[in-house]
């Protein structure tokens, strides 16, 4: 019989005795959170663990450390899961475990449809711990070393498995923009004349945990362009950390010609921006110049310290807010609908917290970079420089819109689910 769980790094024992330690030095913890005044976006990025991701590429064990540039793999995983904060210190007290209403059954069966259509062998690979370290094994590097089944390796009906399991688990739009990304890596392969290396079935599938209708689990998706981190714990969800990017974000040629990804997400920001009066755009533009790339919060960051920057939304028109909170939405949205209107009450929630940091111009065709900060969202967008050596679309240092790169985290110890795994455990002890 499959056996549901493999001995890995961490121990569900060790895991709780690291979190409840970590815990305990930030319970007391309450942040007083405002957004910095003037340029503090070189402040936080000095604070942050590692320097603005460089342009992306290369082998596994290249600058940076294994995971490629920009992010070092064996140095992250030494370190006890924190989470992302902006002090060093978890603010307590922000999640929950309780009954939201919206269930979760869906993702289950099709989970279990997708175990059910591979072999052992393949069942063996792409299974782990609920609390294995294989959650915080995710990169955006397309020759990043990963675990799990591969598209590429699977028959078309154990692919339509997959995708059953991310449609339960997506919306409509987000099961349409994942596919999308895939396709569009068909489109850099073409470009590059590197289908081998760059192409839709080139991402992975891991299981977390036996799925349930009452014990934690989840799964992920990694790959180029596309990370999904998606954790379940009766019916909540905590679908972070996702990565979703594109270049390019718009198919001119090739088999996807048409394909276009991730316009919403640059225009309703540009947008955004340009709608706030001119006093207070100053204060949401933290740097001018936009020379390389400012995504902080990509792999291997899970411990990130990262101030917050930029204008609060507290101080916006309601109308902004609004505007606002659409900008958000466009990310959340992805996750299946009822989740979704979850999160977003949790984001407005916190509105009067939330902060909104630009860097970059913002005139029509203006290239830059924008994140929402909250205690309980992080949401990173990023035109980049041009990535693999030999992509033809814009030059390694100069950032376009022919490079996008998106990130959504959970501050405050909960991607992966992990405050709510913490949690469970303190209520539920396992051997």
């Amino acid at each position: 019989m499959h056996q549901p769980y493999r001995s890995h790094t961490l121990t569900r024992r060790g895991f709780l005795t690291r979190a409840l330690a970590l815990a305990g030095g930030a319970a007391a913890s309450t942040l007083m959170m405002s957004c910095s005044a003037g340029n503090p976006f070189a402040a936080s990025a000095a604070r942050a663990q590692t320097p603005p991701a460089k342009p992306e590429g290369g082998p596994p064990g290249g600058p940076g450390g294994p995971g490629g540039p920009g992010g070092n793999e064996t140095a992250a995983l030494a370190e006890p899961f924190v989470g992302i904060t902006a002090n060093g210190a978890v603010q307590s007290g922000l999640f929950s475990i309780a009954s939201i209403g919206v269930s979760t059954a869906p993702v289950r069966l099709a989970a279990e449809s997708f175990l059910a259509s591979l072999s052992d062998a393949q069942r063996a690979a792409t299974t782990f711990a609920v609390d294995d370290a294989e959650w915080r094994k995710w990169s955006n590097i397309d020759s990043y070393m990963r675990q799990g089944v591969k598209l590429e390796d699977l028959s078309d009906a154990q692919r339509a498995a997959t995708f059953d399991l991310m449609g339960a688990a997506l919306s409509a739009k987000g099961l349409q923009l994942s596919r999308d990304i895939m396709r569009l890596n068909t489109t850099e392969g073409e470009v590059m004349n590197r289908l081998s290396g760059f192409n839709e079935w080139l991402y992975y599938v891991t299981v977390m945990g036996t799925p349930s209708d009452s014990e934690p689990w989840g799964f992920q998706i990694d790959g180029h362009h596309l990370v999904i981190n998606y954790f379940i714990l009766g019916d909540q969800v905590v679908m972070s950390s996702v990565f979703m990017g594109a270049e390019p974000p718009v198919a001119t040629s090739g088999v996807y010609a048409g394909v276009s990804v991730l316009q919403a997400e640059q225009n309703k920001g540009l947008g955004l921006i340009n709608a706030i009066p001119d006093g207070q755009r100053q204060q949401a533009i933290i740097q001018v110049s936009k020379t390389g790339n400012n995504n902080l919060a990509e792999a291997f960051k899970d411990n990130l310290v990262l101030d917050y920057a930029g204008l609060s939304a507290g101080d916006l028109a309601e109308g902004l807010q609004t505007q606002l909170l659409d900008l958000v939405n466009e990310y959340v949205s992805n996750m299946d609908d009822g989740h979704a209107r979850v999160r977003m009450d949790e984001v407005r929630s916190h509105l009067a917290e939330t902060c909104f940091a630009w860097i970059g111009e913002t005139g029509p065709d203006a290239v830059f970079y924008y994140r929402v900060h909250s205690p309980v969202i992080l949401i990173e967008f990023d035109h980049q420089g041009r990535g693999p050596a030999g992509m033809a679309l814009g030059s390694p240092e100069t950032p376009s819109r022919n490079h996008i790169h998106t990130v959504v985290r959970t501050p405050n110890g909960n991607d992966y689910g992990k405050d709510l795994l913490r949690q469970h455990y303190e209520q539920h002890p396992h051997t």
